[in-house]
């Protein structure tokens, strides 16, 4: 049966040339140049007359092959299904007869690029079944999908909100809300790559699944922030600060070396093997050295979100995703298409994501040493990001002293100028904010 015939003599009986509109119905979507010829005229004709449909004689008239059918029941939600899906599957068929076998044979040697394309065609082709049967939400009609979603919320079911390890941040926006991506900025080697891991252990605390994508850090350099972070949190040994003891964890070097002592190596075993009873949720690690890790494009990220089933997501650093492709052809377009698409990619999914970036160096030697957070116009790579992230975090350390400083520069539900100081030794996993939620450093000697 062909859909296209009846959905165009449809719109000619009812007189409703927005139902082309309406169901986004393209010439592409249609099988017949004759379909296409009266497509195009019954659109042009609405134009110039109002939003009126042709009749019947006039579509004859102009375009003598198209043959309309007007014993029609089906509804315009029917007719459009059936219509994209045929359209979708002729589709289907041109790829594998056209470029399919051309795609095949030049892709001996890698056929992981040729399953990338066949999913990215695949996945587009399922969007183009698609029908929009009803524009948004409506305040009046849709309040029982109103009720089923407030439900849904206060049993934690529809969004998630992930309490960050620094209380100044959890009071000032209330914690990270699923579906949202929050940008952490700093200098190079300033500590944004120690805090986001702060950040994503704290949520794997509370049962989140994180995914980290570390395309500068190998997956042991990872792991071993990781393991030290955990370790400080349950205090295995202590460090010391300006003559406080604090509670801190195993010595990164001494662990990234492999040079524990027998008595600590023995210890670092024993609390490995007990991961599973600290963490409640769960880390999965991405990172620059996995064999397999050679395409970073967004639709990458995707896959391995609904195969690891994250909550949330750690991008480090932002700038080294295989960036979209912009016809805007303007510089930095690439860059912006690509932040835009993340944040549609966080809606999608459900997940929070955490997108790390660079800010701009100081210059001269007092801006290696004091301590500043860097400003909205320090962002460095992209600057779409300021517009897409839901919360701008920036970011400056000193680990020689012992101290940081962690600061919101933007943030959607307000927060923006808060900071906070912090106790910085992430040699021993000790990262977290001094003096209770002002952040106050009395207690040493800064």
């Amino acid at each position: 049966m062909n859909y296209g015939v009846l959905m165009l003599s449809k719109v000619i009986e009812q007189n409703d040339p927005n139902a082309l509109l309406r169901f986004n119905i393209t010439a592409e979507d249609l099988p017949t140049e004759g379909e296409r010829k009266a497509l195009r005229y019954i659109t042009d004709y609405a134009e110039k007359h109002g939003g009126r449909a042709p009749t019947a004689e006039m579509v004859a008239n102009e375009v003598p092959d198209f043959q309309p059918d007007f014993n029609i029941e089906a509804n315009y939600d029917y007719l459009a299904e059936k219509l994209r899906k045929q359209a979708a599957m002729r589709e289907f068929v041109d790829i594998a007869e056209k470029e399919l076998p051309e795609r095949f044979n030049a892709a001996q040697d890698n056929p992981e690029e040729l399953f990338s394309w066949l999913t990215e065609k695949v996945e587009s082709l399922k969007i183009r079944t698609n029908v929009r049967s009803s524009v948004g939400t409506d305040i009046k009609k849709d309040i029982d999908k109103f009720k089923a979603e407030y439900e849904n919320r206060k049993a934690g079911e529809s969004f998630r909100i992930w309490n960050s390890k620094f209380d100044f941040i959890n009071r000032a926006m209330g914690g990270y809300v699923s579906s949202n991506v929050y940008v952490i900025y700093g200098k190079s080697g300033r500590g944004k790559s120690s805090i986001a891991l702060e950040e994503a252990i704290n949520c794997a605390m509370q049962g989140a699944n994180v995914l980290i994508w570390s395309m500068e850090m190998g997956w042991y350099e990872v792991l071993v922030r990781l393991y030290v972070s955990i370790s400080a949190s349950i205090g295995v040994t202590k460090a010391n600060l300006d003559g406080v003891d604090i509670e801190a964890g195993f010595n990164s070097r001494d662990v990234r070396q492999g040079k524990l002592s027998d008595e600590f190596e023995a210890g670092f075993m024993e609390f490995l093997d007990k991961m599973n009873e600290l963490i409640p949720g769960n880390i999965i690690v991405r990172a620059v050295d996995d064999e397999d890790f050679d395409s970073r494009k967004l639709r990458d990220l995707k896959a391995d979100i609904l195969e690891t089933k994250a909550d949330v997501v750690l991008i480090d650093p932002f700038y080294y995703l295989d960036y979209e492709k912009n016809t805007s052809k303007t510089a930095g377009g690439d860059a912006a298409e690509t932040s835009k698409k993340l944040r549609r990619l966080a809606g999608q999914t459900k997940t929070a994501v955490f997108a790390l970036t660079q800010a701009e160096e100081g210059e001269g030697k007092d801006a290696d040493s004091e301590l500043k957070l860097p400003q909205r116009k320090d962002v460095k790579k992209t600057k779409a990001l300021l517009e897409d992230a839901a919360l701008l975090i920036a970011v400056d350390t000193n680990a020689e002293e012992g101290r940081g400083l962690i600061g919101l520069n933007k943030g959607r539900d307000g927060g923006e100028g808060k900071s906070a100081e912090i106790v910085y030794l992430p040699q021993f996993g000790v990262i977290k904010q001094l003096g209770g939620v002002e952040g106050s450093a009395d207690q040493f000697d800064f």
